[in-house]
């Protein structure tokens, strides 16, 4: 036994992966290999780590400009986390209701609490009536009367709701809520990706009001409350990943684009190469230093792996991939283009939160899609802070709606999401207040609750997969959302880890 683990560490500090893009899915992907002692290098192409996760120094603020919190459904999140030594961090948001804004005559109201992706479980509830008024509480009730489907299963949330309980509840309480959380339509999201279990449980209620009771359970059960966040920003996630892959031996490279990778080919005598993996550096990044764990380098920029795990956009996947696995050459469908303009505010008046944590839109009503409320949400933001300062989030563009502020500079994008934050919030805002602006923007992957979009998945990954030595990870195969892309990448870097090492073992004979 002592003999088979020698030979199995030996093994892994002779094997070599390369792991393309240091965004969240990358780095949990590299450190499943380095922590078993595998020689891991990263490559990431901008100049920062993390993805999604990012953060900037905002009037004197450290914030988070990207991803703030994470879904604590599965707890992977959370394992990964205290592995990092960081569970002492996490933090619950502050109780409360989002709001939505623009309804009929530029009213806002809180968003009713118990609902399914905005669907409400009593369409005459007070604080459902609000927002949809009387005529759609009794369409919403003739949800009740209405046979059910003869087998329970619409596909298209947005034909669901529409044909059940009519067209207000679809705009004014589902569609800014996939709106806000999947920049995408609700005809385009897929029923029982985004909510399983609620066409069965329409089957078993006979109504979509009693599917959302039965699954819900709980109807006074706060929303936000299955969300976390880190005292300090998320992006101590991001630092604390880079630290221990670091301490244990990877090479972590930002500025390091990758041209292309493909699979060696033979020498002359039709030996199998040492490696059979190659990784074409983008000129002028490859100088990995003397002191690299993987100074394998038989071109000035070209570095050869065991395996390759590529951790990149959907679109630069496919075209890194396009050599290694042909079937992948295909444009994607266009991501969402979303821009968010984080402002700091000398703002007394906010200090009640007016508008709770955070404001959603009804589609087409403002051009704003939605605004966080970061010191009414989180603790930490609010102490950073101080009395009577303010940090409000403001983010534009949607599924095939580009974002307001594209063609602005940032002085104008700044003051366009101050006009904006001053209508959603219902206080009134100037310039004069406003203690700095931060824009950031980013293409998000194709939501995996679009309908089509498991195929899609489904025939990459199947794809990658018959290919050895290879795998790819990150939200546009695994879904938005830490919940889904930590999990997804552990299970991907273990798939490829175990088959480079056992595979890779000579036998005892």
């Amino acid at each position: 036994m002592t003999e088979s683990l020698d030979r199995l560490l030996s093994q892994a500090r002779q094997t070599r992966i390369i792991v393309v893009g240091g965004g969240i899915s990358g780095l949990v992907a590299a450190l499943e290999c380095a922590k078993v002692g595998v020689v891991v290098t990263v490559l990431e192409a901008s100049d920062r780590l993390g993805g999604v996760l990012r953060s900037a120094d905002v009037a004197g603020l450290t914030l988070d400009t990207g991803a703030e919190s994470f879904a604590t459904r599965g707890g992977h999140v959370r394992t990964l986390i205290d592995e990092l030594d960081l569970g002492n961090a996490v933090v619950s948001p502050v109780g409360g209701p989002a709001w939505v804004s623009g309804l009929p005559g530029g009213g806002a109201a809180p968003m009713p609490a118990g609902g399914v992706l905005g669907i409400p479980g009593n369409a005459f509830d007070p604080t459902v009536r609000r927002i949809i008024g009387w005529s759609g509480a009794w369409r919403g009730y003739l949800d009740r009367l209405r046979p059910p489907l003869t087998i329970g299963h619409q596909r298209s949330l947005g034909e669901l709701v529409r044909t059940r309980m009519g067209a207000k509840i679809l705009d004014r309480l589902v569609a800014p809520v996939t709106t806000g959380v999947y920049s995408a339509c609700p005809d385009d999201i897929d029923v029982d990706l985004a909510a399983p279990g609620l066409n069965a449980a329409l089957t078993r209620t006979g109504s979509l009001s009693g599917a959302v009771l039965q699954l819900r359970g709980d109807t006074t059960k706060a929303p936000g409350a299955a969300v976390a966040g880190l005292d300090g920003g998320m992006t101590r996630l991001v630092n604390a990943l880079h630290d221990r892959l670091i301490a244990l031996g990877a090479d972590v490279r930002t500025g390091a684009a990758v041209a292309g990778l493909e699979q060696a080919e033979p020498d002359a005598a039709g030996e199998s190469v040492h490696r059979p993996w190659r990784v074409q550096l983008a000129h002028g990044a490859g100088d990995l230093g003397a002191d690299a764990p993987d100074a394998t380098t038989p071109g000035a920029d070209i570095l050869e792996a065991d395996a390759v795990i590529v951790a990149v956009s959907e679109p630069e996947a496919r075209r890194l991939l396009a050599t290694a696995v042909p079937s992948l050459d295909q444009e994607s469908e266009p991501a969402p283009v979303v821009e968010v303009v984080t402002l700091v505010l000398e703002a007394p008046a906010l200090d009640s939160a007016p508008r709770g944590t955070g404001v959603l839109t009804v589609p087409g009503s403002h051009t704003a899609k939605a605004l966080t409320h970061s010191t009414a949400k989180w603790q930490w933001v609010a102490r950073a802070a101080g009395p009577g300062i303010h940090v409000v989030r403001v983010s534009f563009g949607a599924q095939g709606e580009a974002p307001a502020t594209e063609a602005l500079d940032d002085a104008d994008a700044a003051a366009l999401a101050l006009s904006e934050a001053a209508a959603l919030l219902g206080v009134a805002l100037d310039v004069t207040q406003l203690r700095g602006a931060h824009r950031e923007r980013y293409t998000q992957s194709q939501p995996a609750t679009v309908r089509g979009r498991p195929a899609v998945v489904a025939a990459a990954r199947g794809a990658v997969h018959a290919v050895p030595g290879l795998a790819a990870v990150g939200a546009w195969l695994s879904g938005t959302g830490l919940a889904q892309v930590i999990p997804d990448a552990v299970h991907e870097a273990e798939r490829v880890r175990r088959a480079v090492l056992w595979d890779g073992l000579p036998s005892n004979g």
